[in-house]
């Protein structure tokens, strides 16, 4: 986005972008996309481009030194078009996905290797999630059984595995699939964490989460809201927009949702189509229980439609 704020306006004093970015890193390309025939002299090739980006985390941590600092790291190996270092048939789309995952895997383990070796591994807590679920999910296989994929509102298209790692405060091996967790609460919960205290006056969407990620299984205190886009889908169509993937099992989806405690709600921006789910009992969103739970569907309906309607 051409017009979109620059990197220092968010409070970062060294922004890379892609080149989607207003300020656009030549490695990563000034105006060609990363996957495309015509690479720029100085581009990074796709295959190599999550190495570039770690070398360039290690190498702006090493300059800090003793001075705390904070990297925000979008690796996109994983993001279609899968282009390994070893071209092979698009057909070969699973073998494709295995060999880009492998990359991301190995340069996660060179990042982590390098925070060892610069004596920050024990003072750096490392967050390892997603934006989204797959694309497309292969009829929930590659969603673990969810229903939906990106491009949508159900489970499978926004929940995403997150990894925390910080020796000596996150537990090794602990597993909490209980306690629901959103990018909104990362501010809050990072401020909580490092010590860092709050703006003065912001009222956060999300909450401090900090205990949950040293061992706590608390529930969360407040809804969370999602919109996909704005853009009214095309006569005849279901959900947001014309949908990729026909062949996809129920992956289409109302383009407003809110979760509060184990109840989620779907329902299209003009108040229509509102899908009820209790996700603790039925996590895969197969049956619609808005009929039989009529004041729990409008109240959630009324919520999730004041949000939307007091965003920008």
């Amino acid at each position: 986005m051409a017009d979109a704020p620059k990197f220092a306006a968010y409070g970062y004093d060294v922004g890379l972008g892609t080149y989607e970015s207003p300020e656009p890193a030549a490695p990563l390309g000034l105006k060609n996309t990363p996957w495309g025939t015509n690479r720029e002299p100085q581009q990074v090739a796709r295959h190599d481009r999550t190495r570039w980006m770690v070398d360039e985390t290690l190498a702006f941590a090493k300059k800090c030194g003793a001075q705390p600092w904070f990297v925000n790291l979008w690796f996109d190996d994983i993001h279609t078009p899968y282009r390994p270092r070893e071209g092979k048939d698009e057909r070969g789309l699973p073998d494709r996905y295995r060999d880009v995952l492998m990359e991301t895997d190995r340069q996660v383990g060179r990042l982590l290797d390098g925070l060892r070796k610069l004596g920050a591994e024990t003072n750096t807590l490392v967050l390892l999630s997603g934006d989204n679920g797959p694309e497309p999910s292969l009829n929930r296989t590659r969603a673990g059984g969810l229903r939906g994929m990106k491009w949508n509102l159900y489970e499978g298209g926004i929940r995403t595995p997150l990894v925390a790692r910080w020796p000596g405060v996150v537990a090794v091996d602990q597993v909490n699939s209980t306690t629901v967790v959103s990018a909104v609460d990362f501010f809050p919960t990072l401020c909580a964490l490092t010590g860092v205290p709050a703006p003065a006056g912001v009222k956060f969407d999300g909450e401090d989460l900090s205990g949950v990620f040293k061992g706590a299984k608390n529930a969360r205190t407040r809804p969370l809201f999602w919109e996909y886009g704005r853009k009214p889908a095309p006569e005849g169509k279901a959900g947001l927009r014309a949908f990729p993937y026909p062949n996809e099992l129920d992956a289409k989806s109302p383009n407003v949702a809110v979760r509060d405690g184990d109840w989620k709600l779907l329902v299209n921006a003009d108040g229509s189509g509102a899908e009820l789910f209790h996700l603790t009992t039925d996590p895969n969103e197969a049956k619609n229980v808005a009929a039989e739970n009529a004041a729990v569907a409008h109240r959630l309906t009324t919520a999730a439609l004041a949000w939307r309607k007091s965003l920008p």
